[in-house]
This record gives C-alpha cells, structure tokens and sequence, in this order.
C-alpha cells in the first residue's frame, strides 16, 4: 500500500516571507472557502509569528482575524495551526510565563488546533513549558527542530532534541528548515531515525524555496516517512516561500505516493484572490527581489523570509559606507558588493557567536552584528563595536544556550564590558506580568475580550496594542501605504518629477495668510493639542482643515475646497509658513 502525504497550506508563511503585511479580516473570511474547495489541505497555517504585530500595526484586530480565519477550516474539518516561538511567543523578546500560558488558552478558544513549537536555540528549556501549556489548553503540541547546516548540527544532536521534546509531550515533530539549507540526505537520514524510534508521532516537514533545495528535501523526507508536507501556491510560492503545492503533488505521485487530488479550478481563484490582494495593498510592500530564489543563501544560511528587511538595512548602511569610502579616495561598493561582504561577514560571525540556528530573532541578531562590523571595520574601529542588549542576551545565554563555543575574542570583550554569562534556565528571569496589563486595561476602560483575548493581546503587544487602540497605527499604516504607492507609481522619476506628477492629480490647500500652522482649534482662541492629520484622510467640500494663527493673534480657518484624499503635508504642528505657501495637497475624486 503507498504512503499517504498530506499537505499543509502555509498562507500566514507565505505573506511573511515576502512582505511587511498579512492580509485583512475580510480578505481572509473571502478565501477560506476557496482554500477548503481546493480539497487538497488536511492542514492551513492561519496565524502565529508577527500574524499579531502586522494586522496591529495595519490598525485591524488580529483576534477577529484569526477567529474569522479558522472558524470555516474548524467547520469543515481542516487542521489549523499556528507559529509559535517558544520562550518568545508570538514577538522578538522573551514573554513571561503567565502570558505565554494564557496564550495557548485563548489561540485554542479562537480555533487553533496545532501550535508549532520552536526555540531559535533549540534549547529544550524554552521549548518544554509550552508544550505542557499546550496540552493543558486541549491544543495538540507540534514540537519543532530548526534545522541548519554547521559542524555542531549533526544527525545526533537533531535527534536528541526530538527525544527531549517527545518526552516533554510533543504529539508531533516538525523539521523546520526556515532557510532551505537542510541538506537533502541529511533531512532523509533524520526523518528515519525520528521514525523508527517514533513510529507514532507524526513529521510535517517545512521548507523554504530560496536556495533551491527544497524540493529534493521533500521528496528525500517523504521516502523515509514523513506524514505532512508544507506548500504554498502561486502568486507567492518559490522565491523566498515554499514550494507549489501543484509541483509537489506532481512529483510525489510520480514517485509512487497516495496524494490528494486538486480541484484546479479552485486552485486558480484562490490563486486570482492571492493576486487580487497583492494588487490592493499588500503588493506595495513586497520586496521584488523576495520572488527570486538565490544559491548565494546557501553560504550564509540566512532565511528567505528575512532578506526584504535586510536588504533594506543593507541600503541604508550602504551609503554610510561609500561616503566614508568616497573620504577615503576608494571606489564606492555596489549592492551586490554588499551583499557578498554581508554575507561573508554572516559566515565569519556564525561559528563565534555559536552557532545559534538562523531562525527569528537570532537570524536578526547575526544579521546585525555582520552589518554593523561592515561599517566598523570601515570606520577602523574594528568587529563588535555596536552591539545592543538583545545580541548580548543571546551571546550571554539570557535567551538559552547556544549550540557551539562562544570565540574567546567576544568573551574577552563581556569581561571589559562588566557583562555576566548565565546558564539559568531562561523563563525564571522574567516575572509575571498579567496584573500589571490587567490593571491598565481597567485604568482606560478596556473590554478584556471574549476569552480574555484582548488582554492577552496587549500583554503580549503591549507597543503595537496601544498604538492599535488609539487609532494612530492605523494613520501611520495609511502613511505608509501612501508614501508606497506614490514610489511606485513615480517609478524612476526624480524627487522634483515625483512631485510634479502628484500635484498635477491633486489641489493645493495655501495659506491665506502668514503665521503658524495648528491643525485644531478650541475655539476660546488657543490652538488644541497637535493631532496631525494621516495621508490618506478623506475631507469634504468646504470641511476645515486646518488653522493658521497670524500675526495679530487672529486664528484663521484654511479649508479643504473641494474635499478629497489628503495626499501630502508641507507643515507641520507650530511651523511658520508665508501667505500663498503650500500646506498641503488634496487629491479630487475623479
């Protein structure tokens, strides 16, 4: 009898790996039902990870969201599950014990049947405590093993880890290989040795596409027993993604497999619905170069779904760099220069900071040791010269134990900064928290949620939640979004061209007098306090937009003629400006 693979859609992963938001609300009800026609997904990944973050920083309610998202795939017997960082949670930093056991509670009430465990150290210690939180909340625990490729991440080391979390509870295993530099044998080799000795415990296997060897791992993990595969589907699939769930199923039934069917014709709206998105919004902040798969990764093992935001970083350490290169008389480095240096510096960084595998946060945290000793040893200063807290804590074991030999240099340098390296076990650092959210939720009349999930939305985003509540996240992400759209439909245009092009669409709002600019007027003939208005506000004919107080005191009301979508803003809270400056530019409905 074949071997039965199933298939998991990663939709959240997919979003993540290539740009900076996650779609919204109804966006996600819209296609749930497309993804259940398609018929081929025992499983869909429907939040987890930055999910939170970035449907809070995009100003919506991520607990509606995920409840929105699972509760079809719930009805119709799909599997949902959900990224789970370990001692982290579902953020960059370490979450105390209390909210992280709230959170397995509250994600099972809103319909998420599998959290997928990981430790960015594979410590078993940040990992252990939540899959007994998990068990605990009814959640099925998935434990985790991040797989890189180093002298310290052998076969055995892998295989240790799937007992330990096995022991602890763990219902499942995922190899998780976030960078796509698992060496396809060596992926097949651990699947068995999990298997024989675990014959009851499920393996899914995850994969990013970016350095090519992806599809070769899958059908390598397959033949030696794994259960579930992780796919994605087109317009976001390969690149820095994950494989076609079409190519998948097409290369495993031709090696014999028992692999679902695919309804095409759903396959291709969801796919036109994927597109459809993109189109609307979340397309405005894909990196383009996040489509394309690179073999470069391979040297530097960093995963695909970090590079958009490093080659952002990159850019702007970049041109520090060619100024001091331009002072010293040498030629300036292109971007592809920095790129090889970066990753170069990533390999040389890597093995002295101990190997930690390249998966969030620490991915980040080499990434920015590398990037910040390109610009050091530029400056003459020497490596490991602008290093923060967080990079300390992974160096000093605050996060966990990292797998390899910390470098003698970087231990000399802890000792001269006074800092101390611990092996205490990393959740006892951090003390409980709820009470203190639980007292500011009631200090501002805050609702507590259903399930107490809005609590636990601010306890575990404290940042972003308040932005969130007060409105001005959803100002900053329609900022954003303008300033996207106005880059891309500019094009290569100059500063000057931009700009001409913008106004020739839009009105200008000018000062009828000289004075200064505040945007609210109380009225008894004192300005309110500074609430700038967000780009794309809409106004209406004749609505006040903002008020100029002149000379003489007297403070003059500037309306928006004939209303529309503001589009830019010359002045800010306070700042003088001349009778027939600009103040802004509102662009007409057409």
């Amino acid at each position: 009898m074949s071997k039965k693979i199933q298939f998991s859609l990663i939709y959240r992963d997919m979003w993540q790996s290539s740009g900076k938001f996650q779609p919204r609300k109804d966006q996600l009800e819209r296609i749930a039902p497309v993804i259940i026609d398609m018929g081929c997904f025992a499983r869909v990944e429907t939040n987890g990870g930055a999910f939170e973050q970035v449907q809070l920083l995009a100003g919506e309610n991520p607990n509606e969201a995920v409840r929105a998202f699972c509760k079809p795939f719930n009805e119709a017997g799909i599997k949902t599950h959900m990224l789970d960082r370990g001692l982290n949670a579902l953020r960059m930093y370490p979450v105390p014990d209390d909210v992280r056991a709230m959170m397995y509670r509250v994600k099972h009430a809103q319909g998420v049947d599998i959290p997928r465990i990981f430790d960015g150290l594979n410590d078993i210690r940040n990992i252990a405590p939540s899959i007994r939180w998990a068990k605990e909340a009814g959640m099925t625990p998935q434990g985790t093993l991040c797989i890189t490729t180093s002298p310290v991440h052998t076969l055995e080391y892998y295989a240790k880890l799937a007992d330990e979390e096995i022991e602890a509870g763990a219902e499942e295993i995922c190899l998780k290989d976030m960078a796509g530099i698992g060496q396809p044998a060596f992926l097949g080799k651990l699947t068995k040795m999990i298997k024989d000795k675990h014959p009851e415990i499920i393996i899914e296997y995850h994969g990013h596409s970016g350095p090519g060897l992806s599809m070769a791992s899958i059908l390598e993990v397959c033949q030696n027993g794994a259960d579930i595969i992780d796919t994605a589907i087109e317009p976001l699939s390969w690149g820095k993604v994950h494989p076609d769930v079409i190519s998948v199923q097409s290369m495993l039934k031709n090696a014999g497999f028992d692999v679902p069917e695919i309804n095409m014709g759903a396959y291709m709206k969801a796919r036109a619905m994927t597109q459809e998105f993109i189109d609307d919004w979340l397309g405005y902040f894909i990196n383009p170069g996040n489509k394309i798969m690179s073999s470069l990764l391979l040297g530097c093992g960093l995963p695909g779904g970090m590079m958009g935001s490093m080659m952002s970083d990159l850019g702007g350490i970049m041109g520090v760099i060619n100024n001091l290169r331009t002072k010293k008389g040498e030629p300036e480095l292109s971007t592809d220069d920095m790129l090889i240096k970066l990753f170069d510096e990533v390999a040389y960084v890597w093995p002295r900071v101990g190997y930690p595998p390249l998966v969030t946060p620490f991915s980040q945290y080499t990434k920015n040791i590398a990037l910040f000793n390109l610009l050091t040893l530029e400056q003459g200063k020497g490596r490991y010269v602008m290093m923060d807290d967080s990079v300390w804590g992974m160096i000093l074991g605050k996060s966990g134990k990292v797998p390899g030999k910390i470098d003698d240099e970087i231990v000399a340098l802890a000792k001269e900064k006074g800092l101390e390296f611990t092996d205490a076990d990393p959740h006892t650092l951090l003390p409980n928290a709820l009470e203190d959210f639980k007292k500011e939720m009631d200090e501002n009349g805050w609702e507590y949620g259903q399930d107490d999930e809005e609590l636990w939305e601010l306890a575990m985003h404290p940042e972003q939640y308040r932005n969130y509540k007060s409105g001005q996240a959803k100002k900053n992400m329609l900022a954003d979004l303008q300033k996207a759209k106005d880059a891309k439909l500019g094009g290569n245009m100059t500063p000057e061209q931009l700009a001409e092009f913008k106004h020739a669409k839009a009105d200008a709002i000018v000062a009828p007098v000289k004075g200064q600019i505040f945007w609210e007027f109380q009225g008894d003939g004192e300005a309110a306090p500074a609430v700038e208005p967000f780009i794309g506000k809409e106004y209406k004919e004749g609505d006040a937009f903002c008020y100029i107080q002149a000379p003489w005191g007297e403070f003059v009301e500037v309306k928006a003629d004939l209303g529309g979508k503001l589009v830019e803003i010359n002045g800010k809270q306070g700042s003088k400006i001349q009778k027939g400056d600009v103040v802004a530019y509102i662009e007409r409905e057409h």
